[in-house]
């Protein structure tokens, strides 16, 4: 076999060719590979490995045309099958010859994720899945074209054929929709011969373990096939060559049942053995908090999917397949808009995007819209849309959640004393939990409503009236829930305000707490960068909280029997008050600033009432600025500190999965000289290089 491998390989660059297909694939991948990665930054490689896969089904079939042909045409092929290599050995060396030459430009291709994390952030584990996979695809198209260039002695009609056979294998999907768009059992077979299935998976960051086996497995299906059309071509007529072919039809039939049954088997494999998650974000990956919700459920749940099977998003179809693995109470079924075009019309008045899931649990049910999906960002200098992250996980687990909770709690955000609004991502979080949040005015109502859940004072700068003290207190004196945060902006005194904080122990220092440890604060002293106590409220935060201009908060001791006053944010040691605020001239520590440890939010309970109240000194914790500065992490104390309010274990708030990639830094120079390179230089020279060798191999 070593014999035949290095004949064929001596072969290929010794002659033009195998200096051609270098030139024809480096040309073609660097001018793409520049294009995305160099000059407009894309960190994904996949996006110019998608672009080369076509090109791969013109010049595999012309490096690999002569590899069976050429010899049936120089009747080569008879000293071969009569040497001492069997015909496997043969086809196997001839084969690997091939491999190896494209092998070259996929590990030159390797190199690429490197040079681009020069530049910036690139995703090395998804890149070089997408490279991997576009190998395992070169590899069975060679095995392909090898099949068919020992079906015929011309290399002209075995390149022909080869291309119609790796086009029809690499537009089969589309194929099929054209036959039928909501799919049938036709479809399914045909879908099998779909080559380009799996080179999607590999490119958007999986390890897909189905799509490695059925590479392999085709692969090793078309040499078996090669190995049994030079078995039949070998037989002249006679009654040995009729029980030769029947020999062989039976070969046939049972290598192709078996290929078949491998990938039959890989196919019912769970979900997250099919597919390894390689994303940074573990986009094709439940969180824990949507695996423990699936798996306690006890009632049945159908995810109806607007869409065909087949056009389905990618992303989509495996986190449903998730699902479906964790918990057989899911079942996943696709409804072709185009089939049934009424169909939503049982669950919904609006008819939702096509490619929205009805969630349905028994008579209860929820539409999550295509277009939640994904967030969303524009580019305003160019006016383009691209996908800033995956909210599929969190949409679904919080709709999973709805149709099989008996409870829908209600939370009321006071407004009219000047109160901070929440900012969307907030309400958002709430929302996922199945939490609905409503704005009242107390003036307006006479009592806080009976179904509140819990109530948000955001942050008052004007005071209550007494008679809105009134209903606030009444309502936390009958067991309420309440998120309160201060402002260091207050307009005024604040008395009645501070009277319902008063009964639970709770008083808050008219002033500003800064900070002169320099790993407690970012920039400005009273960007305070506080302790975070192990508590139920913080256990969703893995590190800081972003808490600017904060008030401290402290415990009066007064009822020390029923209040039980739980820490939740400190400072360090080195903190200290700004009183006068008006008037502050310095940010440093003076003579008569307050100094020590302080609280700057804390958990409250009464055992008498069994009032429950969070408190924080920071009006602007709850803010979408707030929350950039420390990656979520304010949001996740958000989370974590109103997920009692739903009053079950099903309260989960999956947060959307980022797209964390930004555009890489390439100076204009290095991408001009890239380009000069390796799209005009590098081909030029390979094609000249072969030509030299060939030249000087044809005068010898």
């Amino acid at each position: 076999m070593m014999a035949v491998l290095k004949r064929e390989l001596k072969a290929y660059f010794t002659s033009v060719i195998g200096w051609i297909f270098l030139a024809a694939f480096f040309f073609v991948f660097n001018l793409y590979f520049v294009a995305n990665n160099m000059i407009y930054g894309t960190p994904y490689l996949s996006y110019s490995l998608n672009n080369v896969a076509f090109v791969l089904m013109i010049i595999i079939p012309i490096l690999a045309m002569r590899s069976m042909a050429d010899d049936r045409r120089t009747k080569t092929d008879q000293l071969l099958y009569t040497s001492p290599v069997s015909i496997p050995k043969v086809i196997i060396g001839k084969f690997f010859a091939l491999v190896i030459v494209f092998s070259i430009v996929a590990g030159a291709i390797c190199l690429c994720p490197v040079i681009l994390s020069r530049f910036g952030s690139v995703p090395i584990a998804e890149s070089y899945a997408a490279i991997l996979g576009l190998w395992l695809y070169g590899c069975l198209s060679i095995s392909i074209c090898v099949f068919v260039s020992a079906l015929t002695e011309s290399q002209v009609i075995a390149a022909v054929l080869s291309f119609a056979v790796l086009f029809i294998g690499y537009m089969m999907e589309g194929i099929t929709s054209i036959i039928s768009s909501s799919g049938n059992a036709l479809t399914k077979i045909l879908n099998c011969l779909s080559t380009s299935t799996a080179l999607n998976n590999f490119s958007n960051g999986m390890l897909d373990v189905t799509g490695i086996i059925y590479y392999v497995s085709g692969t090793v299906l078309f040499l078996f096939l090669t190995c049994q059309v030079v078995q039949k071509h070998r037989w002249t007529v006679s009654s040995k060559k009729i029980r030769r072919g029947v020999f062989n039809s039976s070969f046939v039939v049972i290598g192709i049942a078996i290929a078949v049954a491998v990938n039959v088997f890989a196919n019912q494999l769970p979900e997250k053995v099919k597919n390894v998650d390689l994303t940074t974000q573990n986009l094709y990956t439940l969180t824990d908090d949507s695996v423990n919700l699936v798996k306690k459920l006890k009632q049945d749940v159908t995810l109806y999917v607007l869409s065909s099977e087949k056009s389905a998003d990618d992303t989509v179809v495996h986190t449903l397949e998730n699902y479906t693995d964790e918990s057989s109470h899911i079942k996943v079924e696709y409804v072709d808009p185009a089939v049934s075009p009424n169909f939503y019309a049982s669950y919904t008045d609006t008819a939702p995007s096509d490619g929205s899931i009805i969630v349905v649990s028994g008579d209860t049910s929820k539409v999550v819209d295509a277009n939640d999906l994904y967030d969303y960002s524009v580019d305003y200098s160019t006016y383009t849309q691209t996908k800033s992250a995956y909210d599929g996980e969190g949409q679904l687990t919080s709709a999973i959640s709805y149709v099989t909770s008996e409870d829908k709690p209600k939370v009321y955000e006071i407004t009219g004393h000047g109160e901070t609004s929440l900012d969307d991502s907030f309400k958002s979080a709430l929302e996922k939990m199945n939490i609905s949040v409503e704005e009242i005015t107390l003036l307006q109502k006479d009592a806080i409503p009976d179904d509140a859940a819990a109530i948000i004072i955001n942050g008052p700068t004007s005071d209550f009236s007494a008679d809105d003290a009134t209903k606030v207190s009444n309502y936390l004196a009958g067991g309420g829930k309440a998120v309160i945060t201060t402002s260091y902006s207050k307009t005024a005194e604040t008395p009645n305000f501070d009277s319902i904080l008063a009964t639970y122990d709770v008083n808050v220092t008219n002033g500003l707490v800064m900070d002169s440890d320099s790993t407690h604060y970012y920039q400005y002293p009273f960007y305070l960068l506080p302790n975070v106590a192990s508590a139920t409220q913080t256990s969703k935060v893995e590190k800081y909280v972003f808490m600017p201009y904060a008030q401290p908060i402290s415990n009066s001791g007064a009822h020390p029997d029923t209040i039980t006053w739980t820490d939740l944010l400190t400072t360090s040691d080195s903190a200290y008050v700004k009183t006068d605020i008006a008037n502050i001239k310095t940010f440093e520590k003076e003579d008569g600033d307050q100094t020590g440890s302080f609280s700057i939010a804390a958990n409250i309970t009464d055992s008498e009432t069994g009032a429950d109240i969070t408190i924080l000194g920071s009006s602007l914790a709850f803010t979408n600025d707030a929350d950039s500065m420390v990656s979520g992490q304010n949001l996740a104390l958000f989370k974590g500190i109103t997920s009692s309010f739903a009053g079950s274990d099903s309260a989960v708030s999956i947060d959307a999965k980022q797209y964390t990639y930004s555009t890489l830094s390439v100076n204009q120079s290095i991408a001009i000289m890239s380009e000069t390179l390796l799209v005009m230089v590098l081909p030029v020279a390979l094609i000249v290089i072969g030509i030299v060798i060939w030249y000087r191999r044809r005068r010898a």
